[in-house]
């Protein structure tokens, strides 16, 4: 499953992705362990897909990521880690010239 199609659903059928992903593994690995299929393939699929599902989940739960109705992608809340502070906006010449003024002002 594409992840734009994973971030448009809502939390119910998003409940009901992860459900039935892990329903399937379950049984897939079953499956396997019969010797009944050989669908690795399908299996590492499935991890993935899951995986997916549970981490839009906890971005949501986090408050990460910000739904958005009619987008494709959802917006990335900005957030105290991902947020620069204000000098961090100054290019490396100019801190270096800060620090050196900083220095010389010290003597």
């Amino acid at each position: 499953m594409e992840v734009e199609k994973i971030r448009n659903l809502n939390p119910q059928e998003l409940a009901e992705q992860q459900r039935e992903a892990t329903e399937q593994l379950f049984r897939l690995k079953f499956q396997m362990k019969m010797g009944q299929t050989g669908g690795l393939k399908k299996m590492r699929e499935l991890r993935k897909d899951l995986a997916r599902i549970k981490t839009i989940a906890r971005e949501r739960e986090l408050g990460l990521t910000q739904s958005v109705p009619g987008a494709a992608v959802a917006e990335p809340v900005p957030t105290a880690k991902t947020a620069k502070p204000a000098n961090a906006a100054r290019s490396a010449s100019e801190k270096k010239t800060a620090r050196k003024k900083a220095a010389t002002e010290k003597k």
